[in-house]
Order: C-alpha cells, then sequence, then structure tokens
C-alpha cells in the first residue's frame, strides 16, 4: 500500500528534524572541542557503515555553511576480506563529487593468521587499520582525522574501561595521537546511534558489513551495549546523564593521587609522615614492653 500525502508529510517533516538535530550536535562538539579550524584538510575515515556515512553526509552539509574554510577527502582501508564489494565506495563517492582515496592492505590475512579461532580480534585489526590510516594521513597533509565514533561507542568504551581495566577513561572528542603527529576528532559524539542509525536508513546509505570483528557475537562491547540499552529502556534518559558526567569531573572526589594531592590536604606544617611500610610494620618509636627490656 502507498504512503497518504499525509503521511508522507509526516516522515518528511520527522526526517528533517532529525536531520537537523544531527547537524546542530555535530557543529556543537566541533565548535565546543575546536575541531576544525580555517584550512584544515580533513581525512574522513569511511568504513562503509552507518556510522563513518554519517559523519561523512553531515560534514559535506556543515561545510557549505561553514565559518571557516576546509577540505574534506573521504578515505577507506580496503582490508582484504573475503567477498568484499570493492565497488561500492567508490561508486557511492563519485556519485556525489567527493574527493577520495582507498587503501588496500591485507590486514584481514594478518588478525586471521595471528588470532585464534573464537578470540576477539578488535585490538589486532584496530591497530593494523590505525597504523594505515595514520601513515597515509602524515604523508598527505592531513591536519585532523575524523572518526565516526558517536555517543554510545564512548560511553561503552567507559564501562569497558571500569570493568575490565580498572580505569576511568573512555574516547575523548578530540585527542592527539600517541606519536604527537596526528589530531583525531571525533565530531559524533553528541550523537546517539540510533539516530545515527535511523539517520542511515532514510538517506539510504550503502552499508558494508563488516565480516571480520562485526561477525563476532561475544564481544565484551556488545554486552555492555547490551547493558546501557536495558538501562536507556528501564530509565530514558540515562545514557544522557552519564555522557554529560564524562565533561563534569570532580578529581577531589575520586581516589587519584596524581590528578588531586590528597596526602597535603590538611596536613599540618612541619609534622612527620610515615610511609605505608610504616604504618604496614608498626610505628617503629613505640615505646619499649617491660618484656623487651
Amino acid at each position: 500500500m502507498s504512503a497518504t500525502p499525509e503521511s508522507s508529510r509526516k516522515q518528511a517533516y520527522e526526517a528533517g528534524k532529525l536531520a537537523k538535530r544531527l547537524r546542530h550536535q555535530v557543529g556543537q562538539a566541533i565548535a565546543d572541542f575546536n575541531m576544525i579550524e580555517d584550512g584544515d584538510k580533513v581525512m574522513v575515515c569511511l568504513s562503509g557503515g552507518k556510522d563513518s556515512y554519517t559523519l561523512l553526509d553531515i560534514l559535506l552539509s556543515l561545510k557549505a555553511k561553514a565559518p571557516v574554510h576546509f577540505e574534506l577527502i573521504a578515505v577507506n582501508l580496503d582490508q582484504k576480506q573475503p567477498d568484499f564489494p570493492e565497488h561500492v565506495l567508490p561508486d557511492y563517492l563519485t556519485a556525489r563529487g567527493v574527493p577520495f582515496h582507498i587503501i588496500e592492505q591485507d590486514t584481514y590475512s594478518t588478525v586471521t593468521r595471528v588470532i585464534p579461532a573464537g578470540k576477539t580480534m578488535c585490538s589486532l585489526c584496530s591497530r593494523l587499520r590505525r597504523g594505515a590510516l595514520y601513515s597515509w594521513a602524515a604523508e598527505n597533509g592531513i591536519t585532523k582525522i575524523a572518526l565516526g565514533h558517536h555517543r554510545d561507542d564512548i560511553l561503552a568504551t567507559f564501562f569497558l574501561n571500569l570493568f575490565h581495566h580498572a580505569s576511568l577513561k573512555a574516547m575523548p572528542p578530540k585527542l592527539r595521537s600517541d606519536d604527537g603527529r596526528h589530531v583525531v576528532i571525533r565530531p559524533l559524539a553528541y550523537c546517539r546511534e540510533s539516530d545515527i542509525a535511523e539517520y542511515a536508513a532514510q538517506r539510504a546509505f550503502p552499508i558494508i558489513p563488516c565480516n571480520l570483528c562485526g561477525s563476532q557475537e561475544n564481544l565484551q562491547r556488545k554486552q555492555v551495549g547490551l547493558m546501557m540499552a536495558e538501562w536507556e529502556r528501564q530509565f530514558p534518559g540515562r545514557a544522557e546523564t552519564m555522557f554529560r558526567a564524562l565533561g563534569n569531573v570532580a578529581p577531589s572526589q575520586l581516589a587519584d593521587r596524581n590528578l588531586f594531592d590528597f596526602a597535603s590536604l590538611g596536613s599540618r606544617e612541619g609534622a612527620g609522615r610515615a610511609d605505608a611500610h610504616g604504618w604496614l610494620a608498626g610505628y617503629a618509636g613505640e615505646p619499649a614492653t617491660d618484656d623487651a627490656v
């Protein structure tokens, strides 16, 4: 049954609202973290998934009216996965008139050879992919590397570090790479995954499924995602509250001695201070008992 004019108008209205919301959130993130500056050459890492397609699409729409001039180039890493449809991204990007480059590097064979069957491939795959993209960026004058991680990715990383690595850290919206050569930005940092999925469906992006890490069902990240989805179902808005907490950190209310000088707090001038050995072994200056004389 074909849609009625009224339902078509409603769908168009809702689609327009969603697009406007995503553009606003991306623009706000760019402004808040000074992600893109005048003269930047921004490399958009395009995997063929909903997130990176949405990232490129929103950046293209913002570029037309942006207060600064910047270039965009889409870059995909062809990892030589079996049955990878090599024509999809070039055809899409050519049709849209987007400058692009395809890096061909067989990381698939390396990952499948090194990682035992049934084990998580994400860590090694990510390192190899990052190395290839960073190298190309360095060789081609890229000033910013844009990744498609969204709000839910950032929250999931926070919980993975909390649960499995005893660390309070996530993925920042903007960072400098470990070698100091690159600035990485995440313009979708304020965007919900559900909005991105709906937008990608509306825009009918030619999604390319991942046959490597995306096919692994028992990943810890997926378990965390299910946990977060259940929380959001029971308590709508909880994910947004948790995300805002990542930008509202009070070091003095935690326990990291490198971030806050707890040892000096309330200390009296000139008072001696025993080290941990002294506290664990007993105070060395304790008066001797009669039995010890």
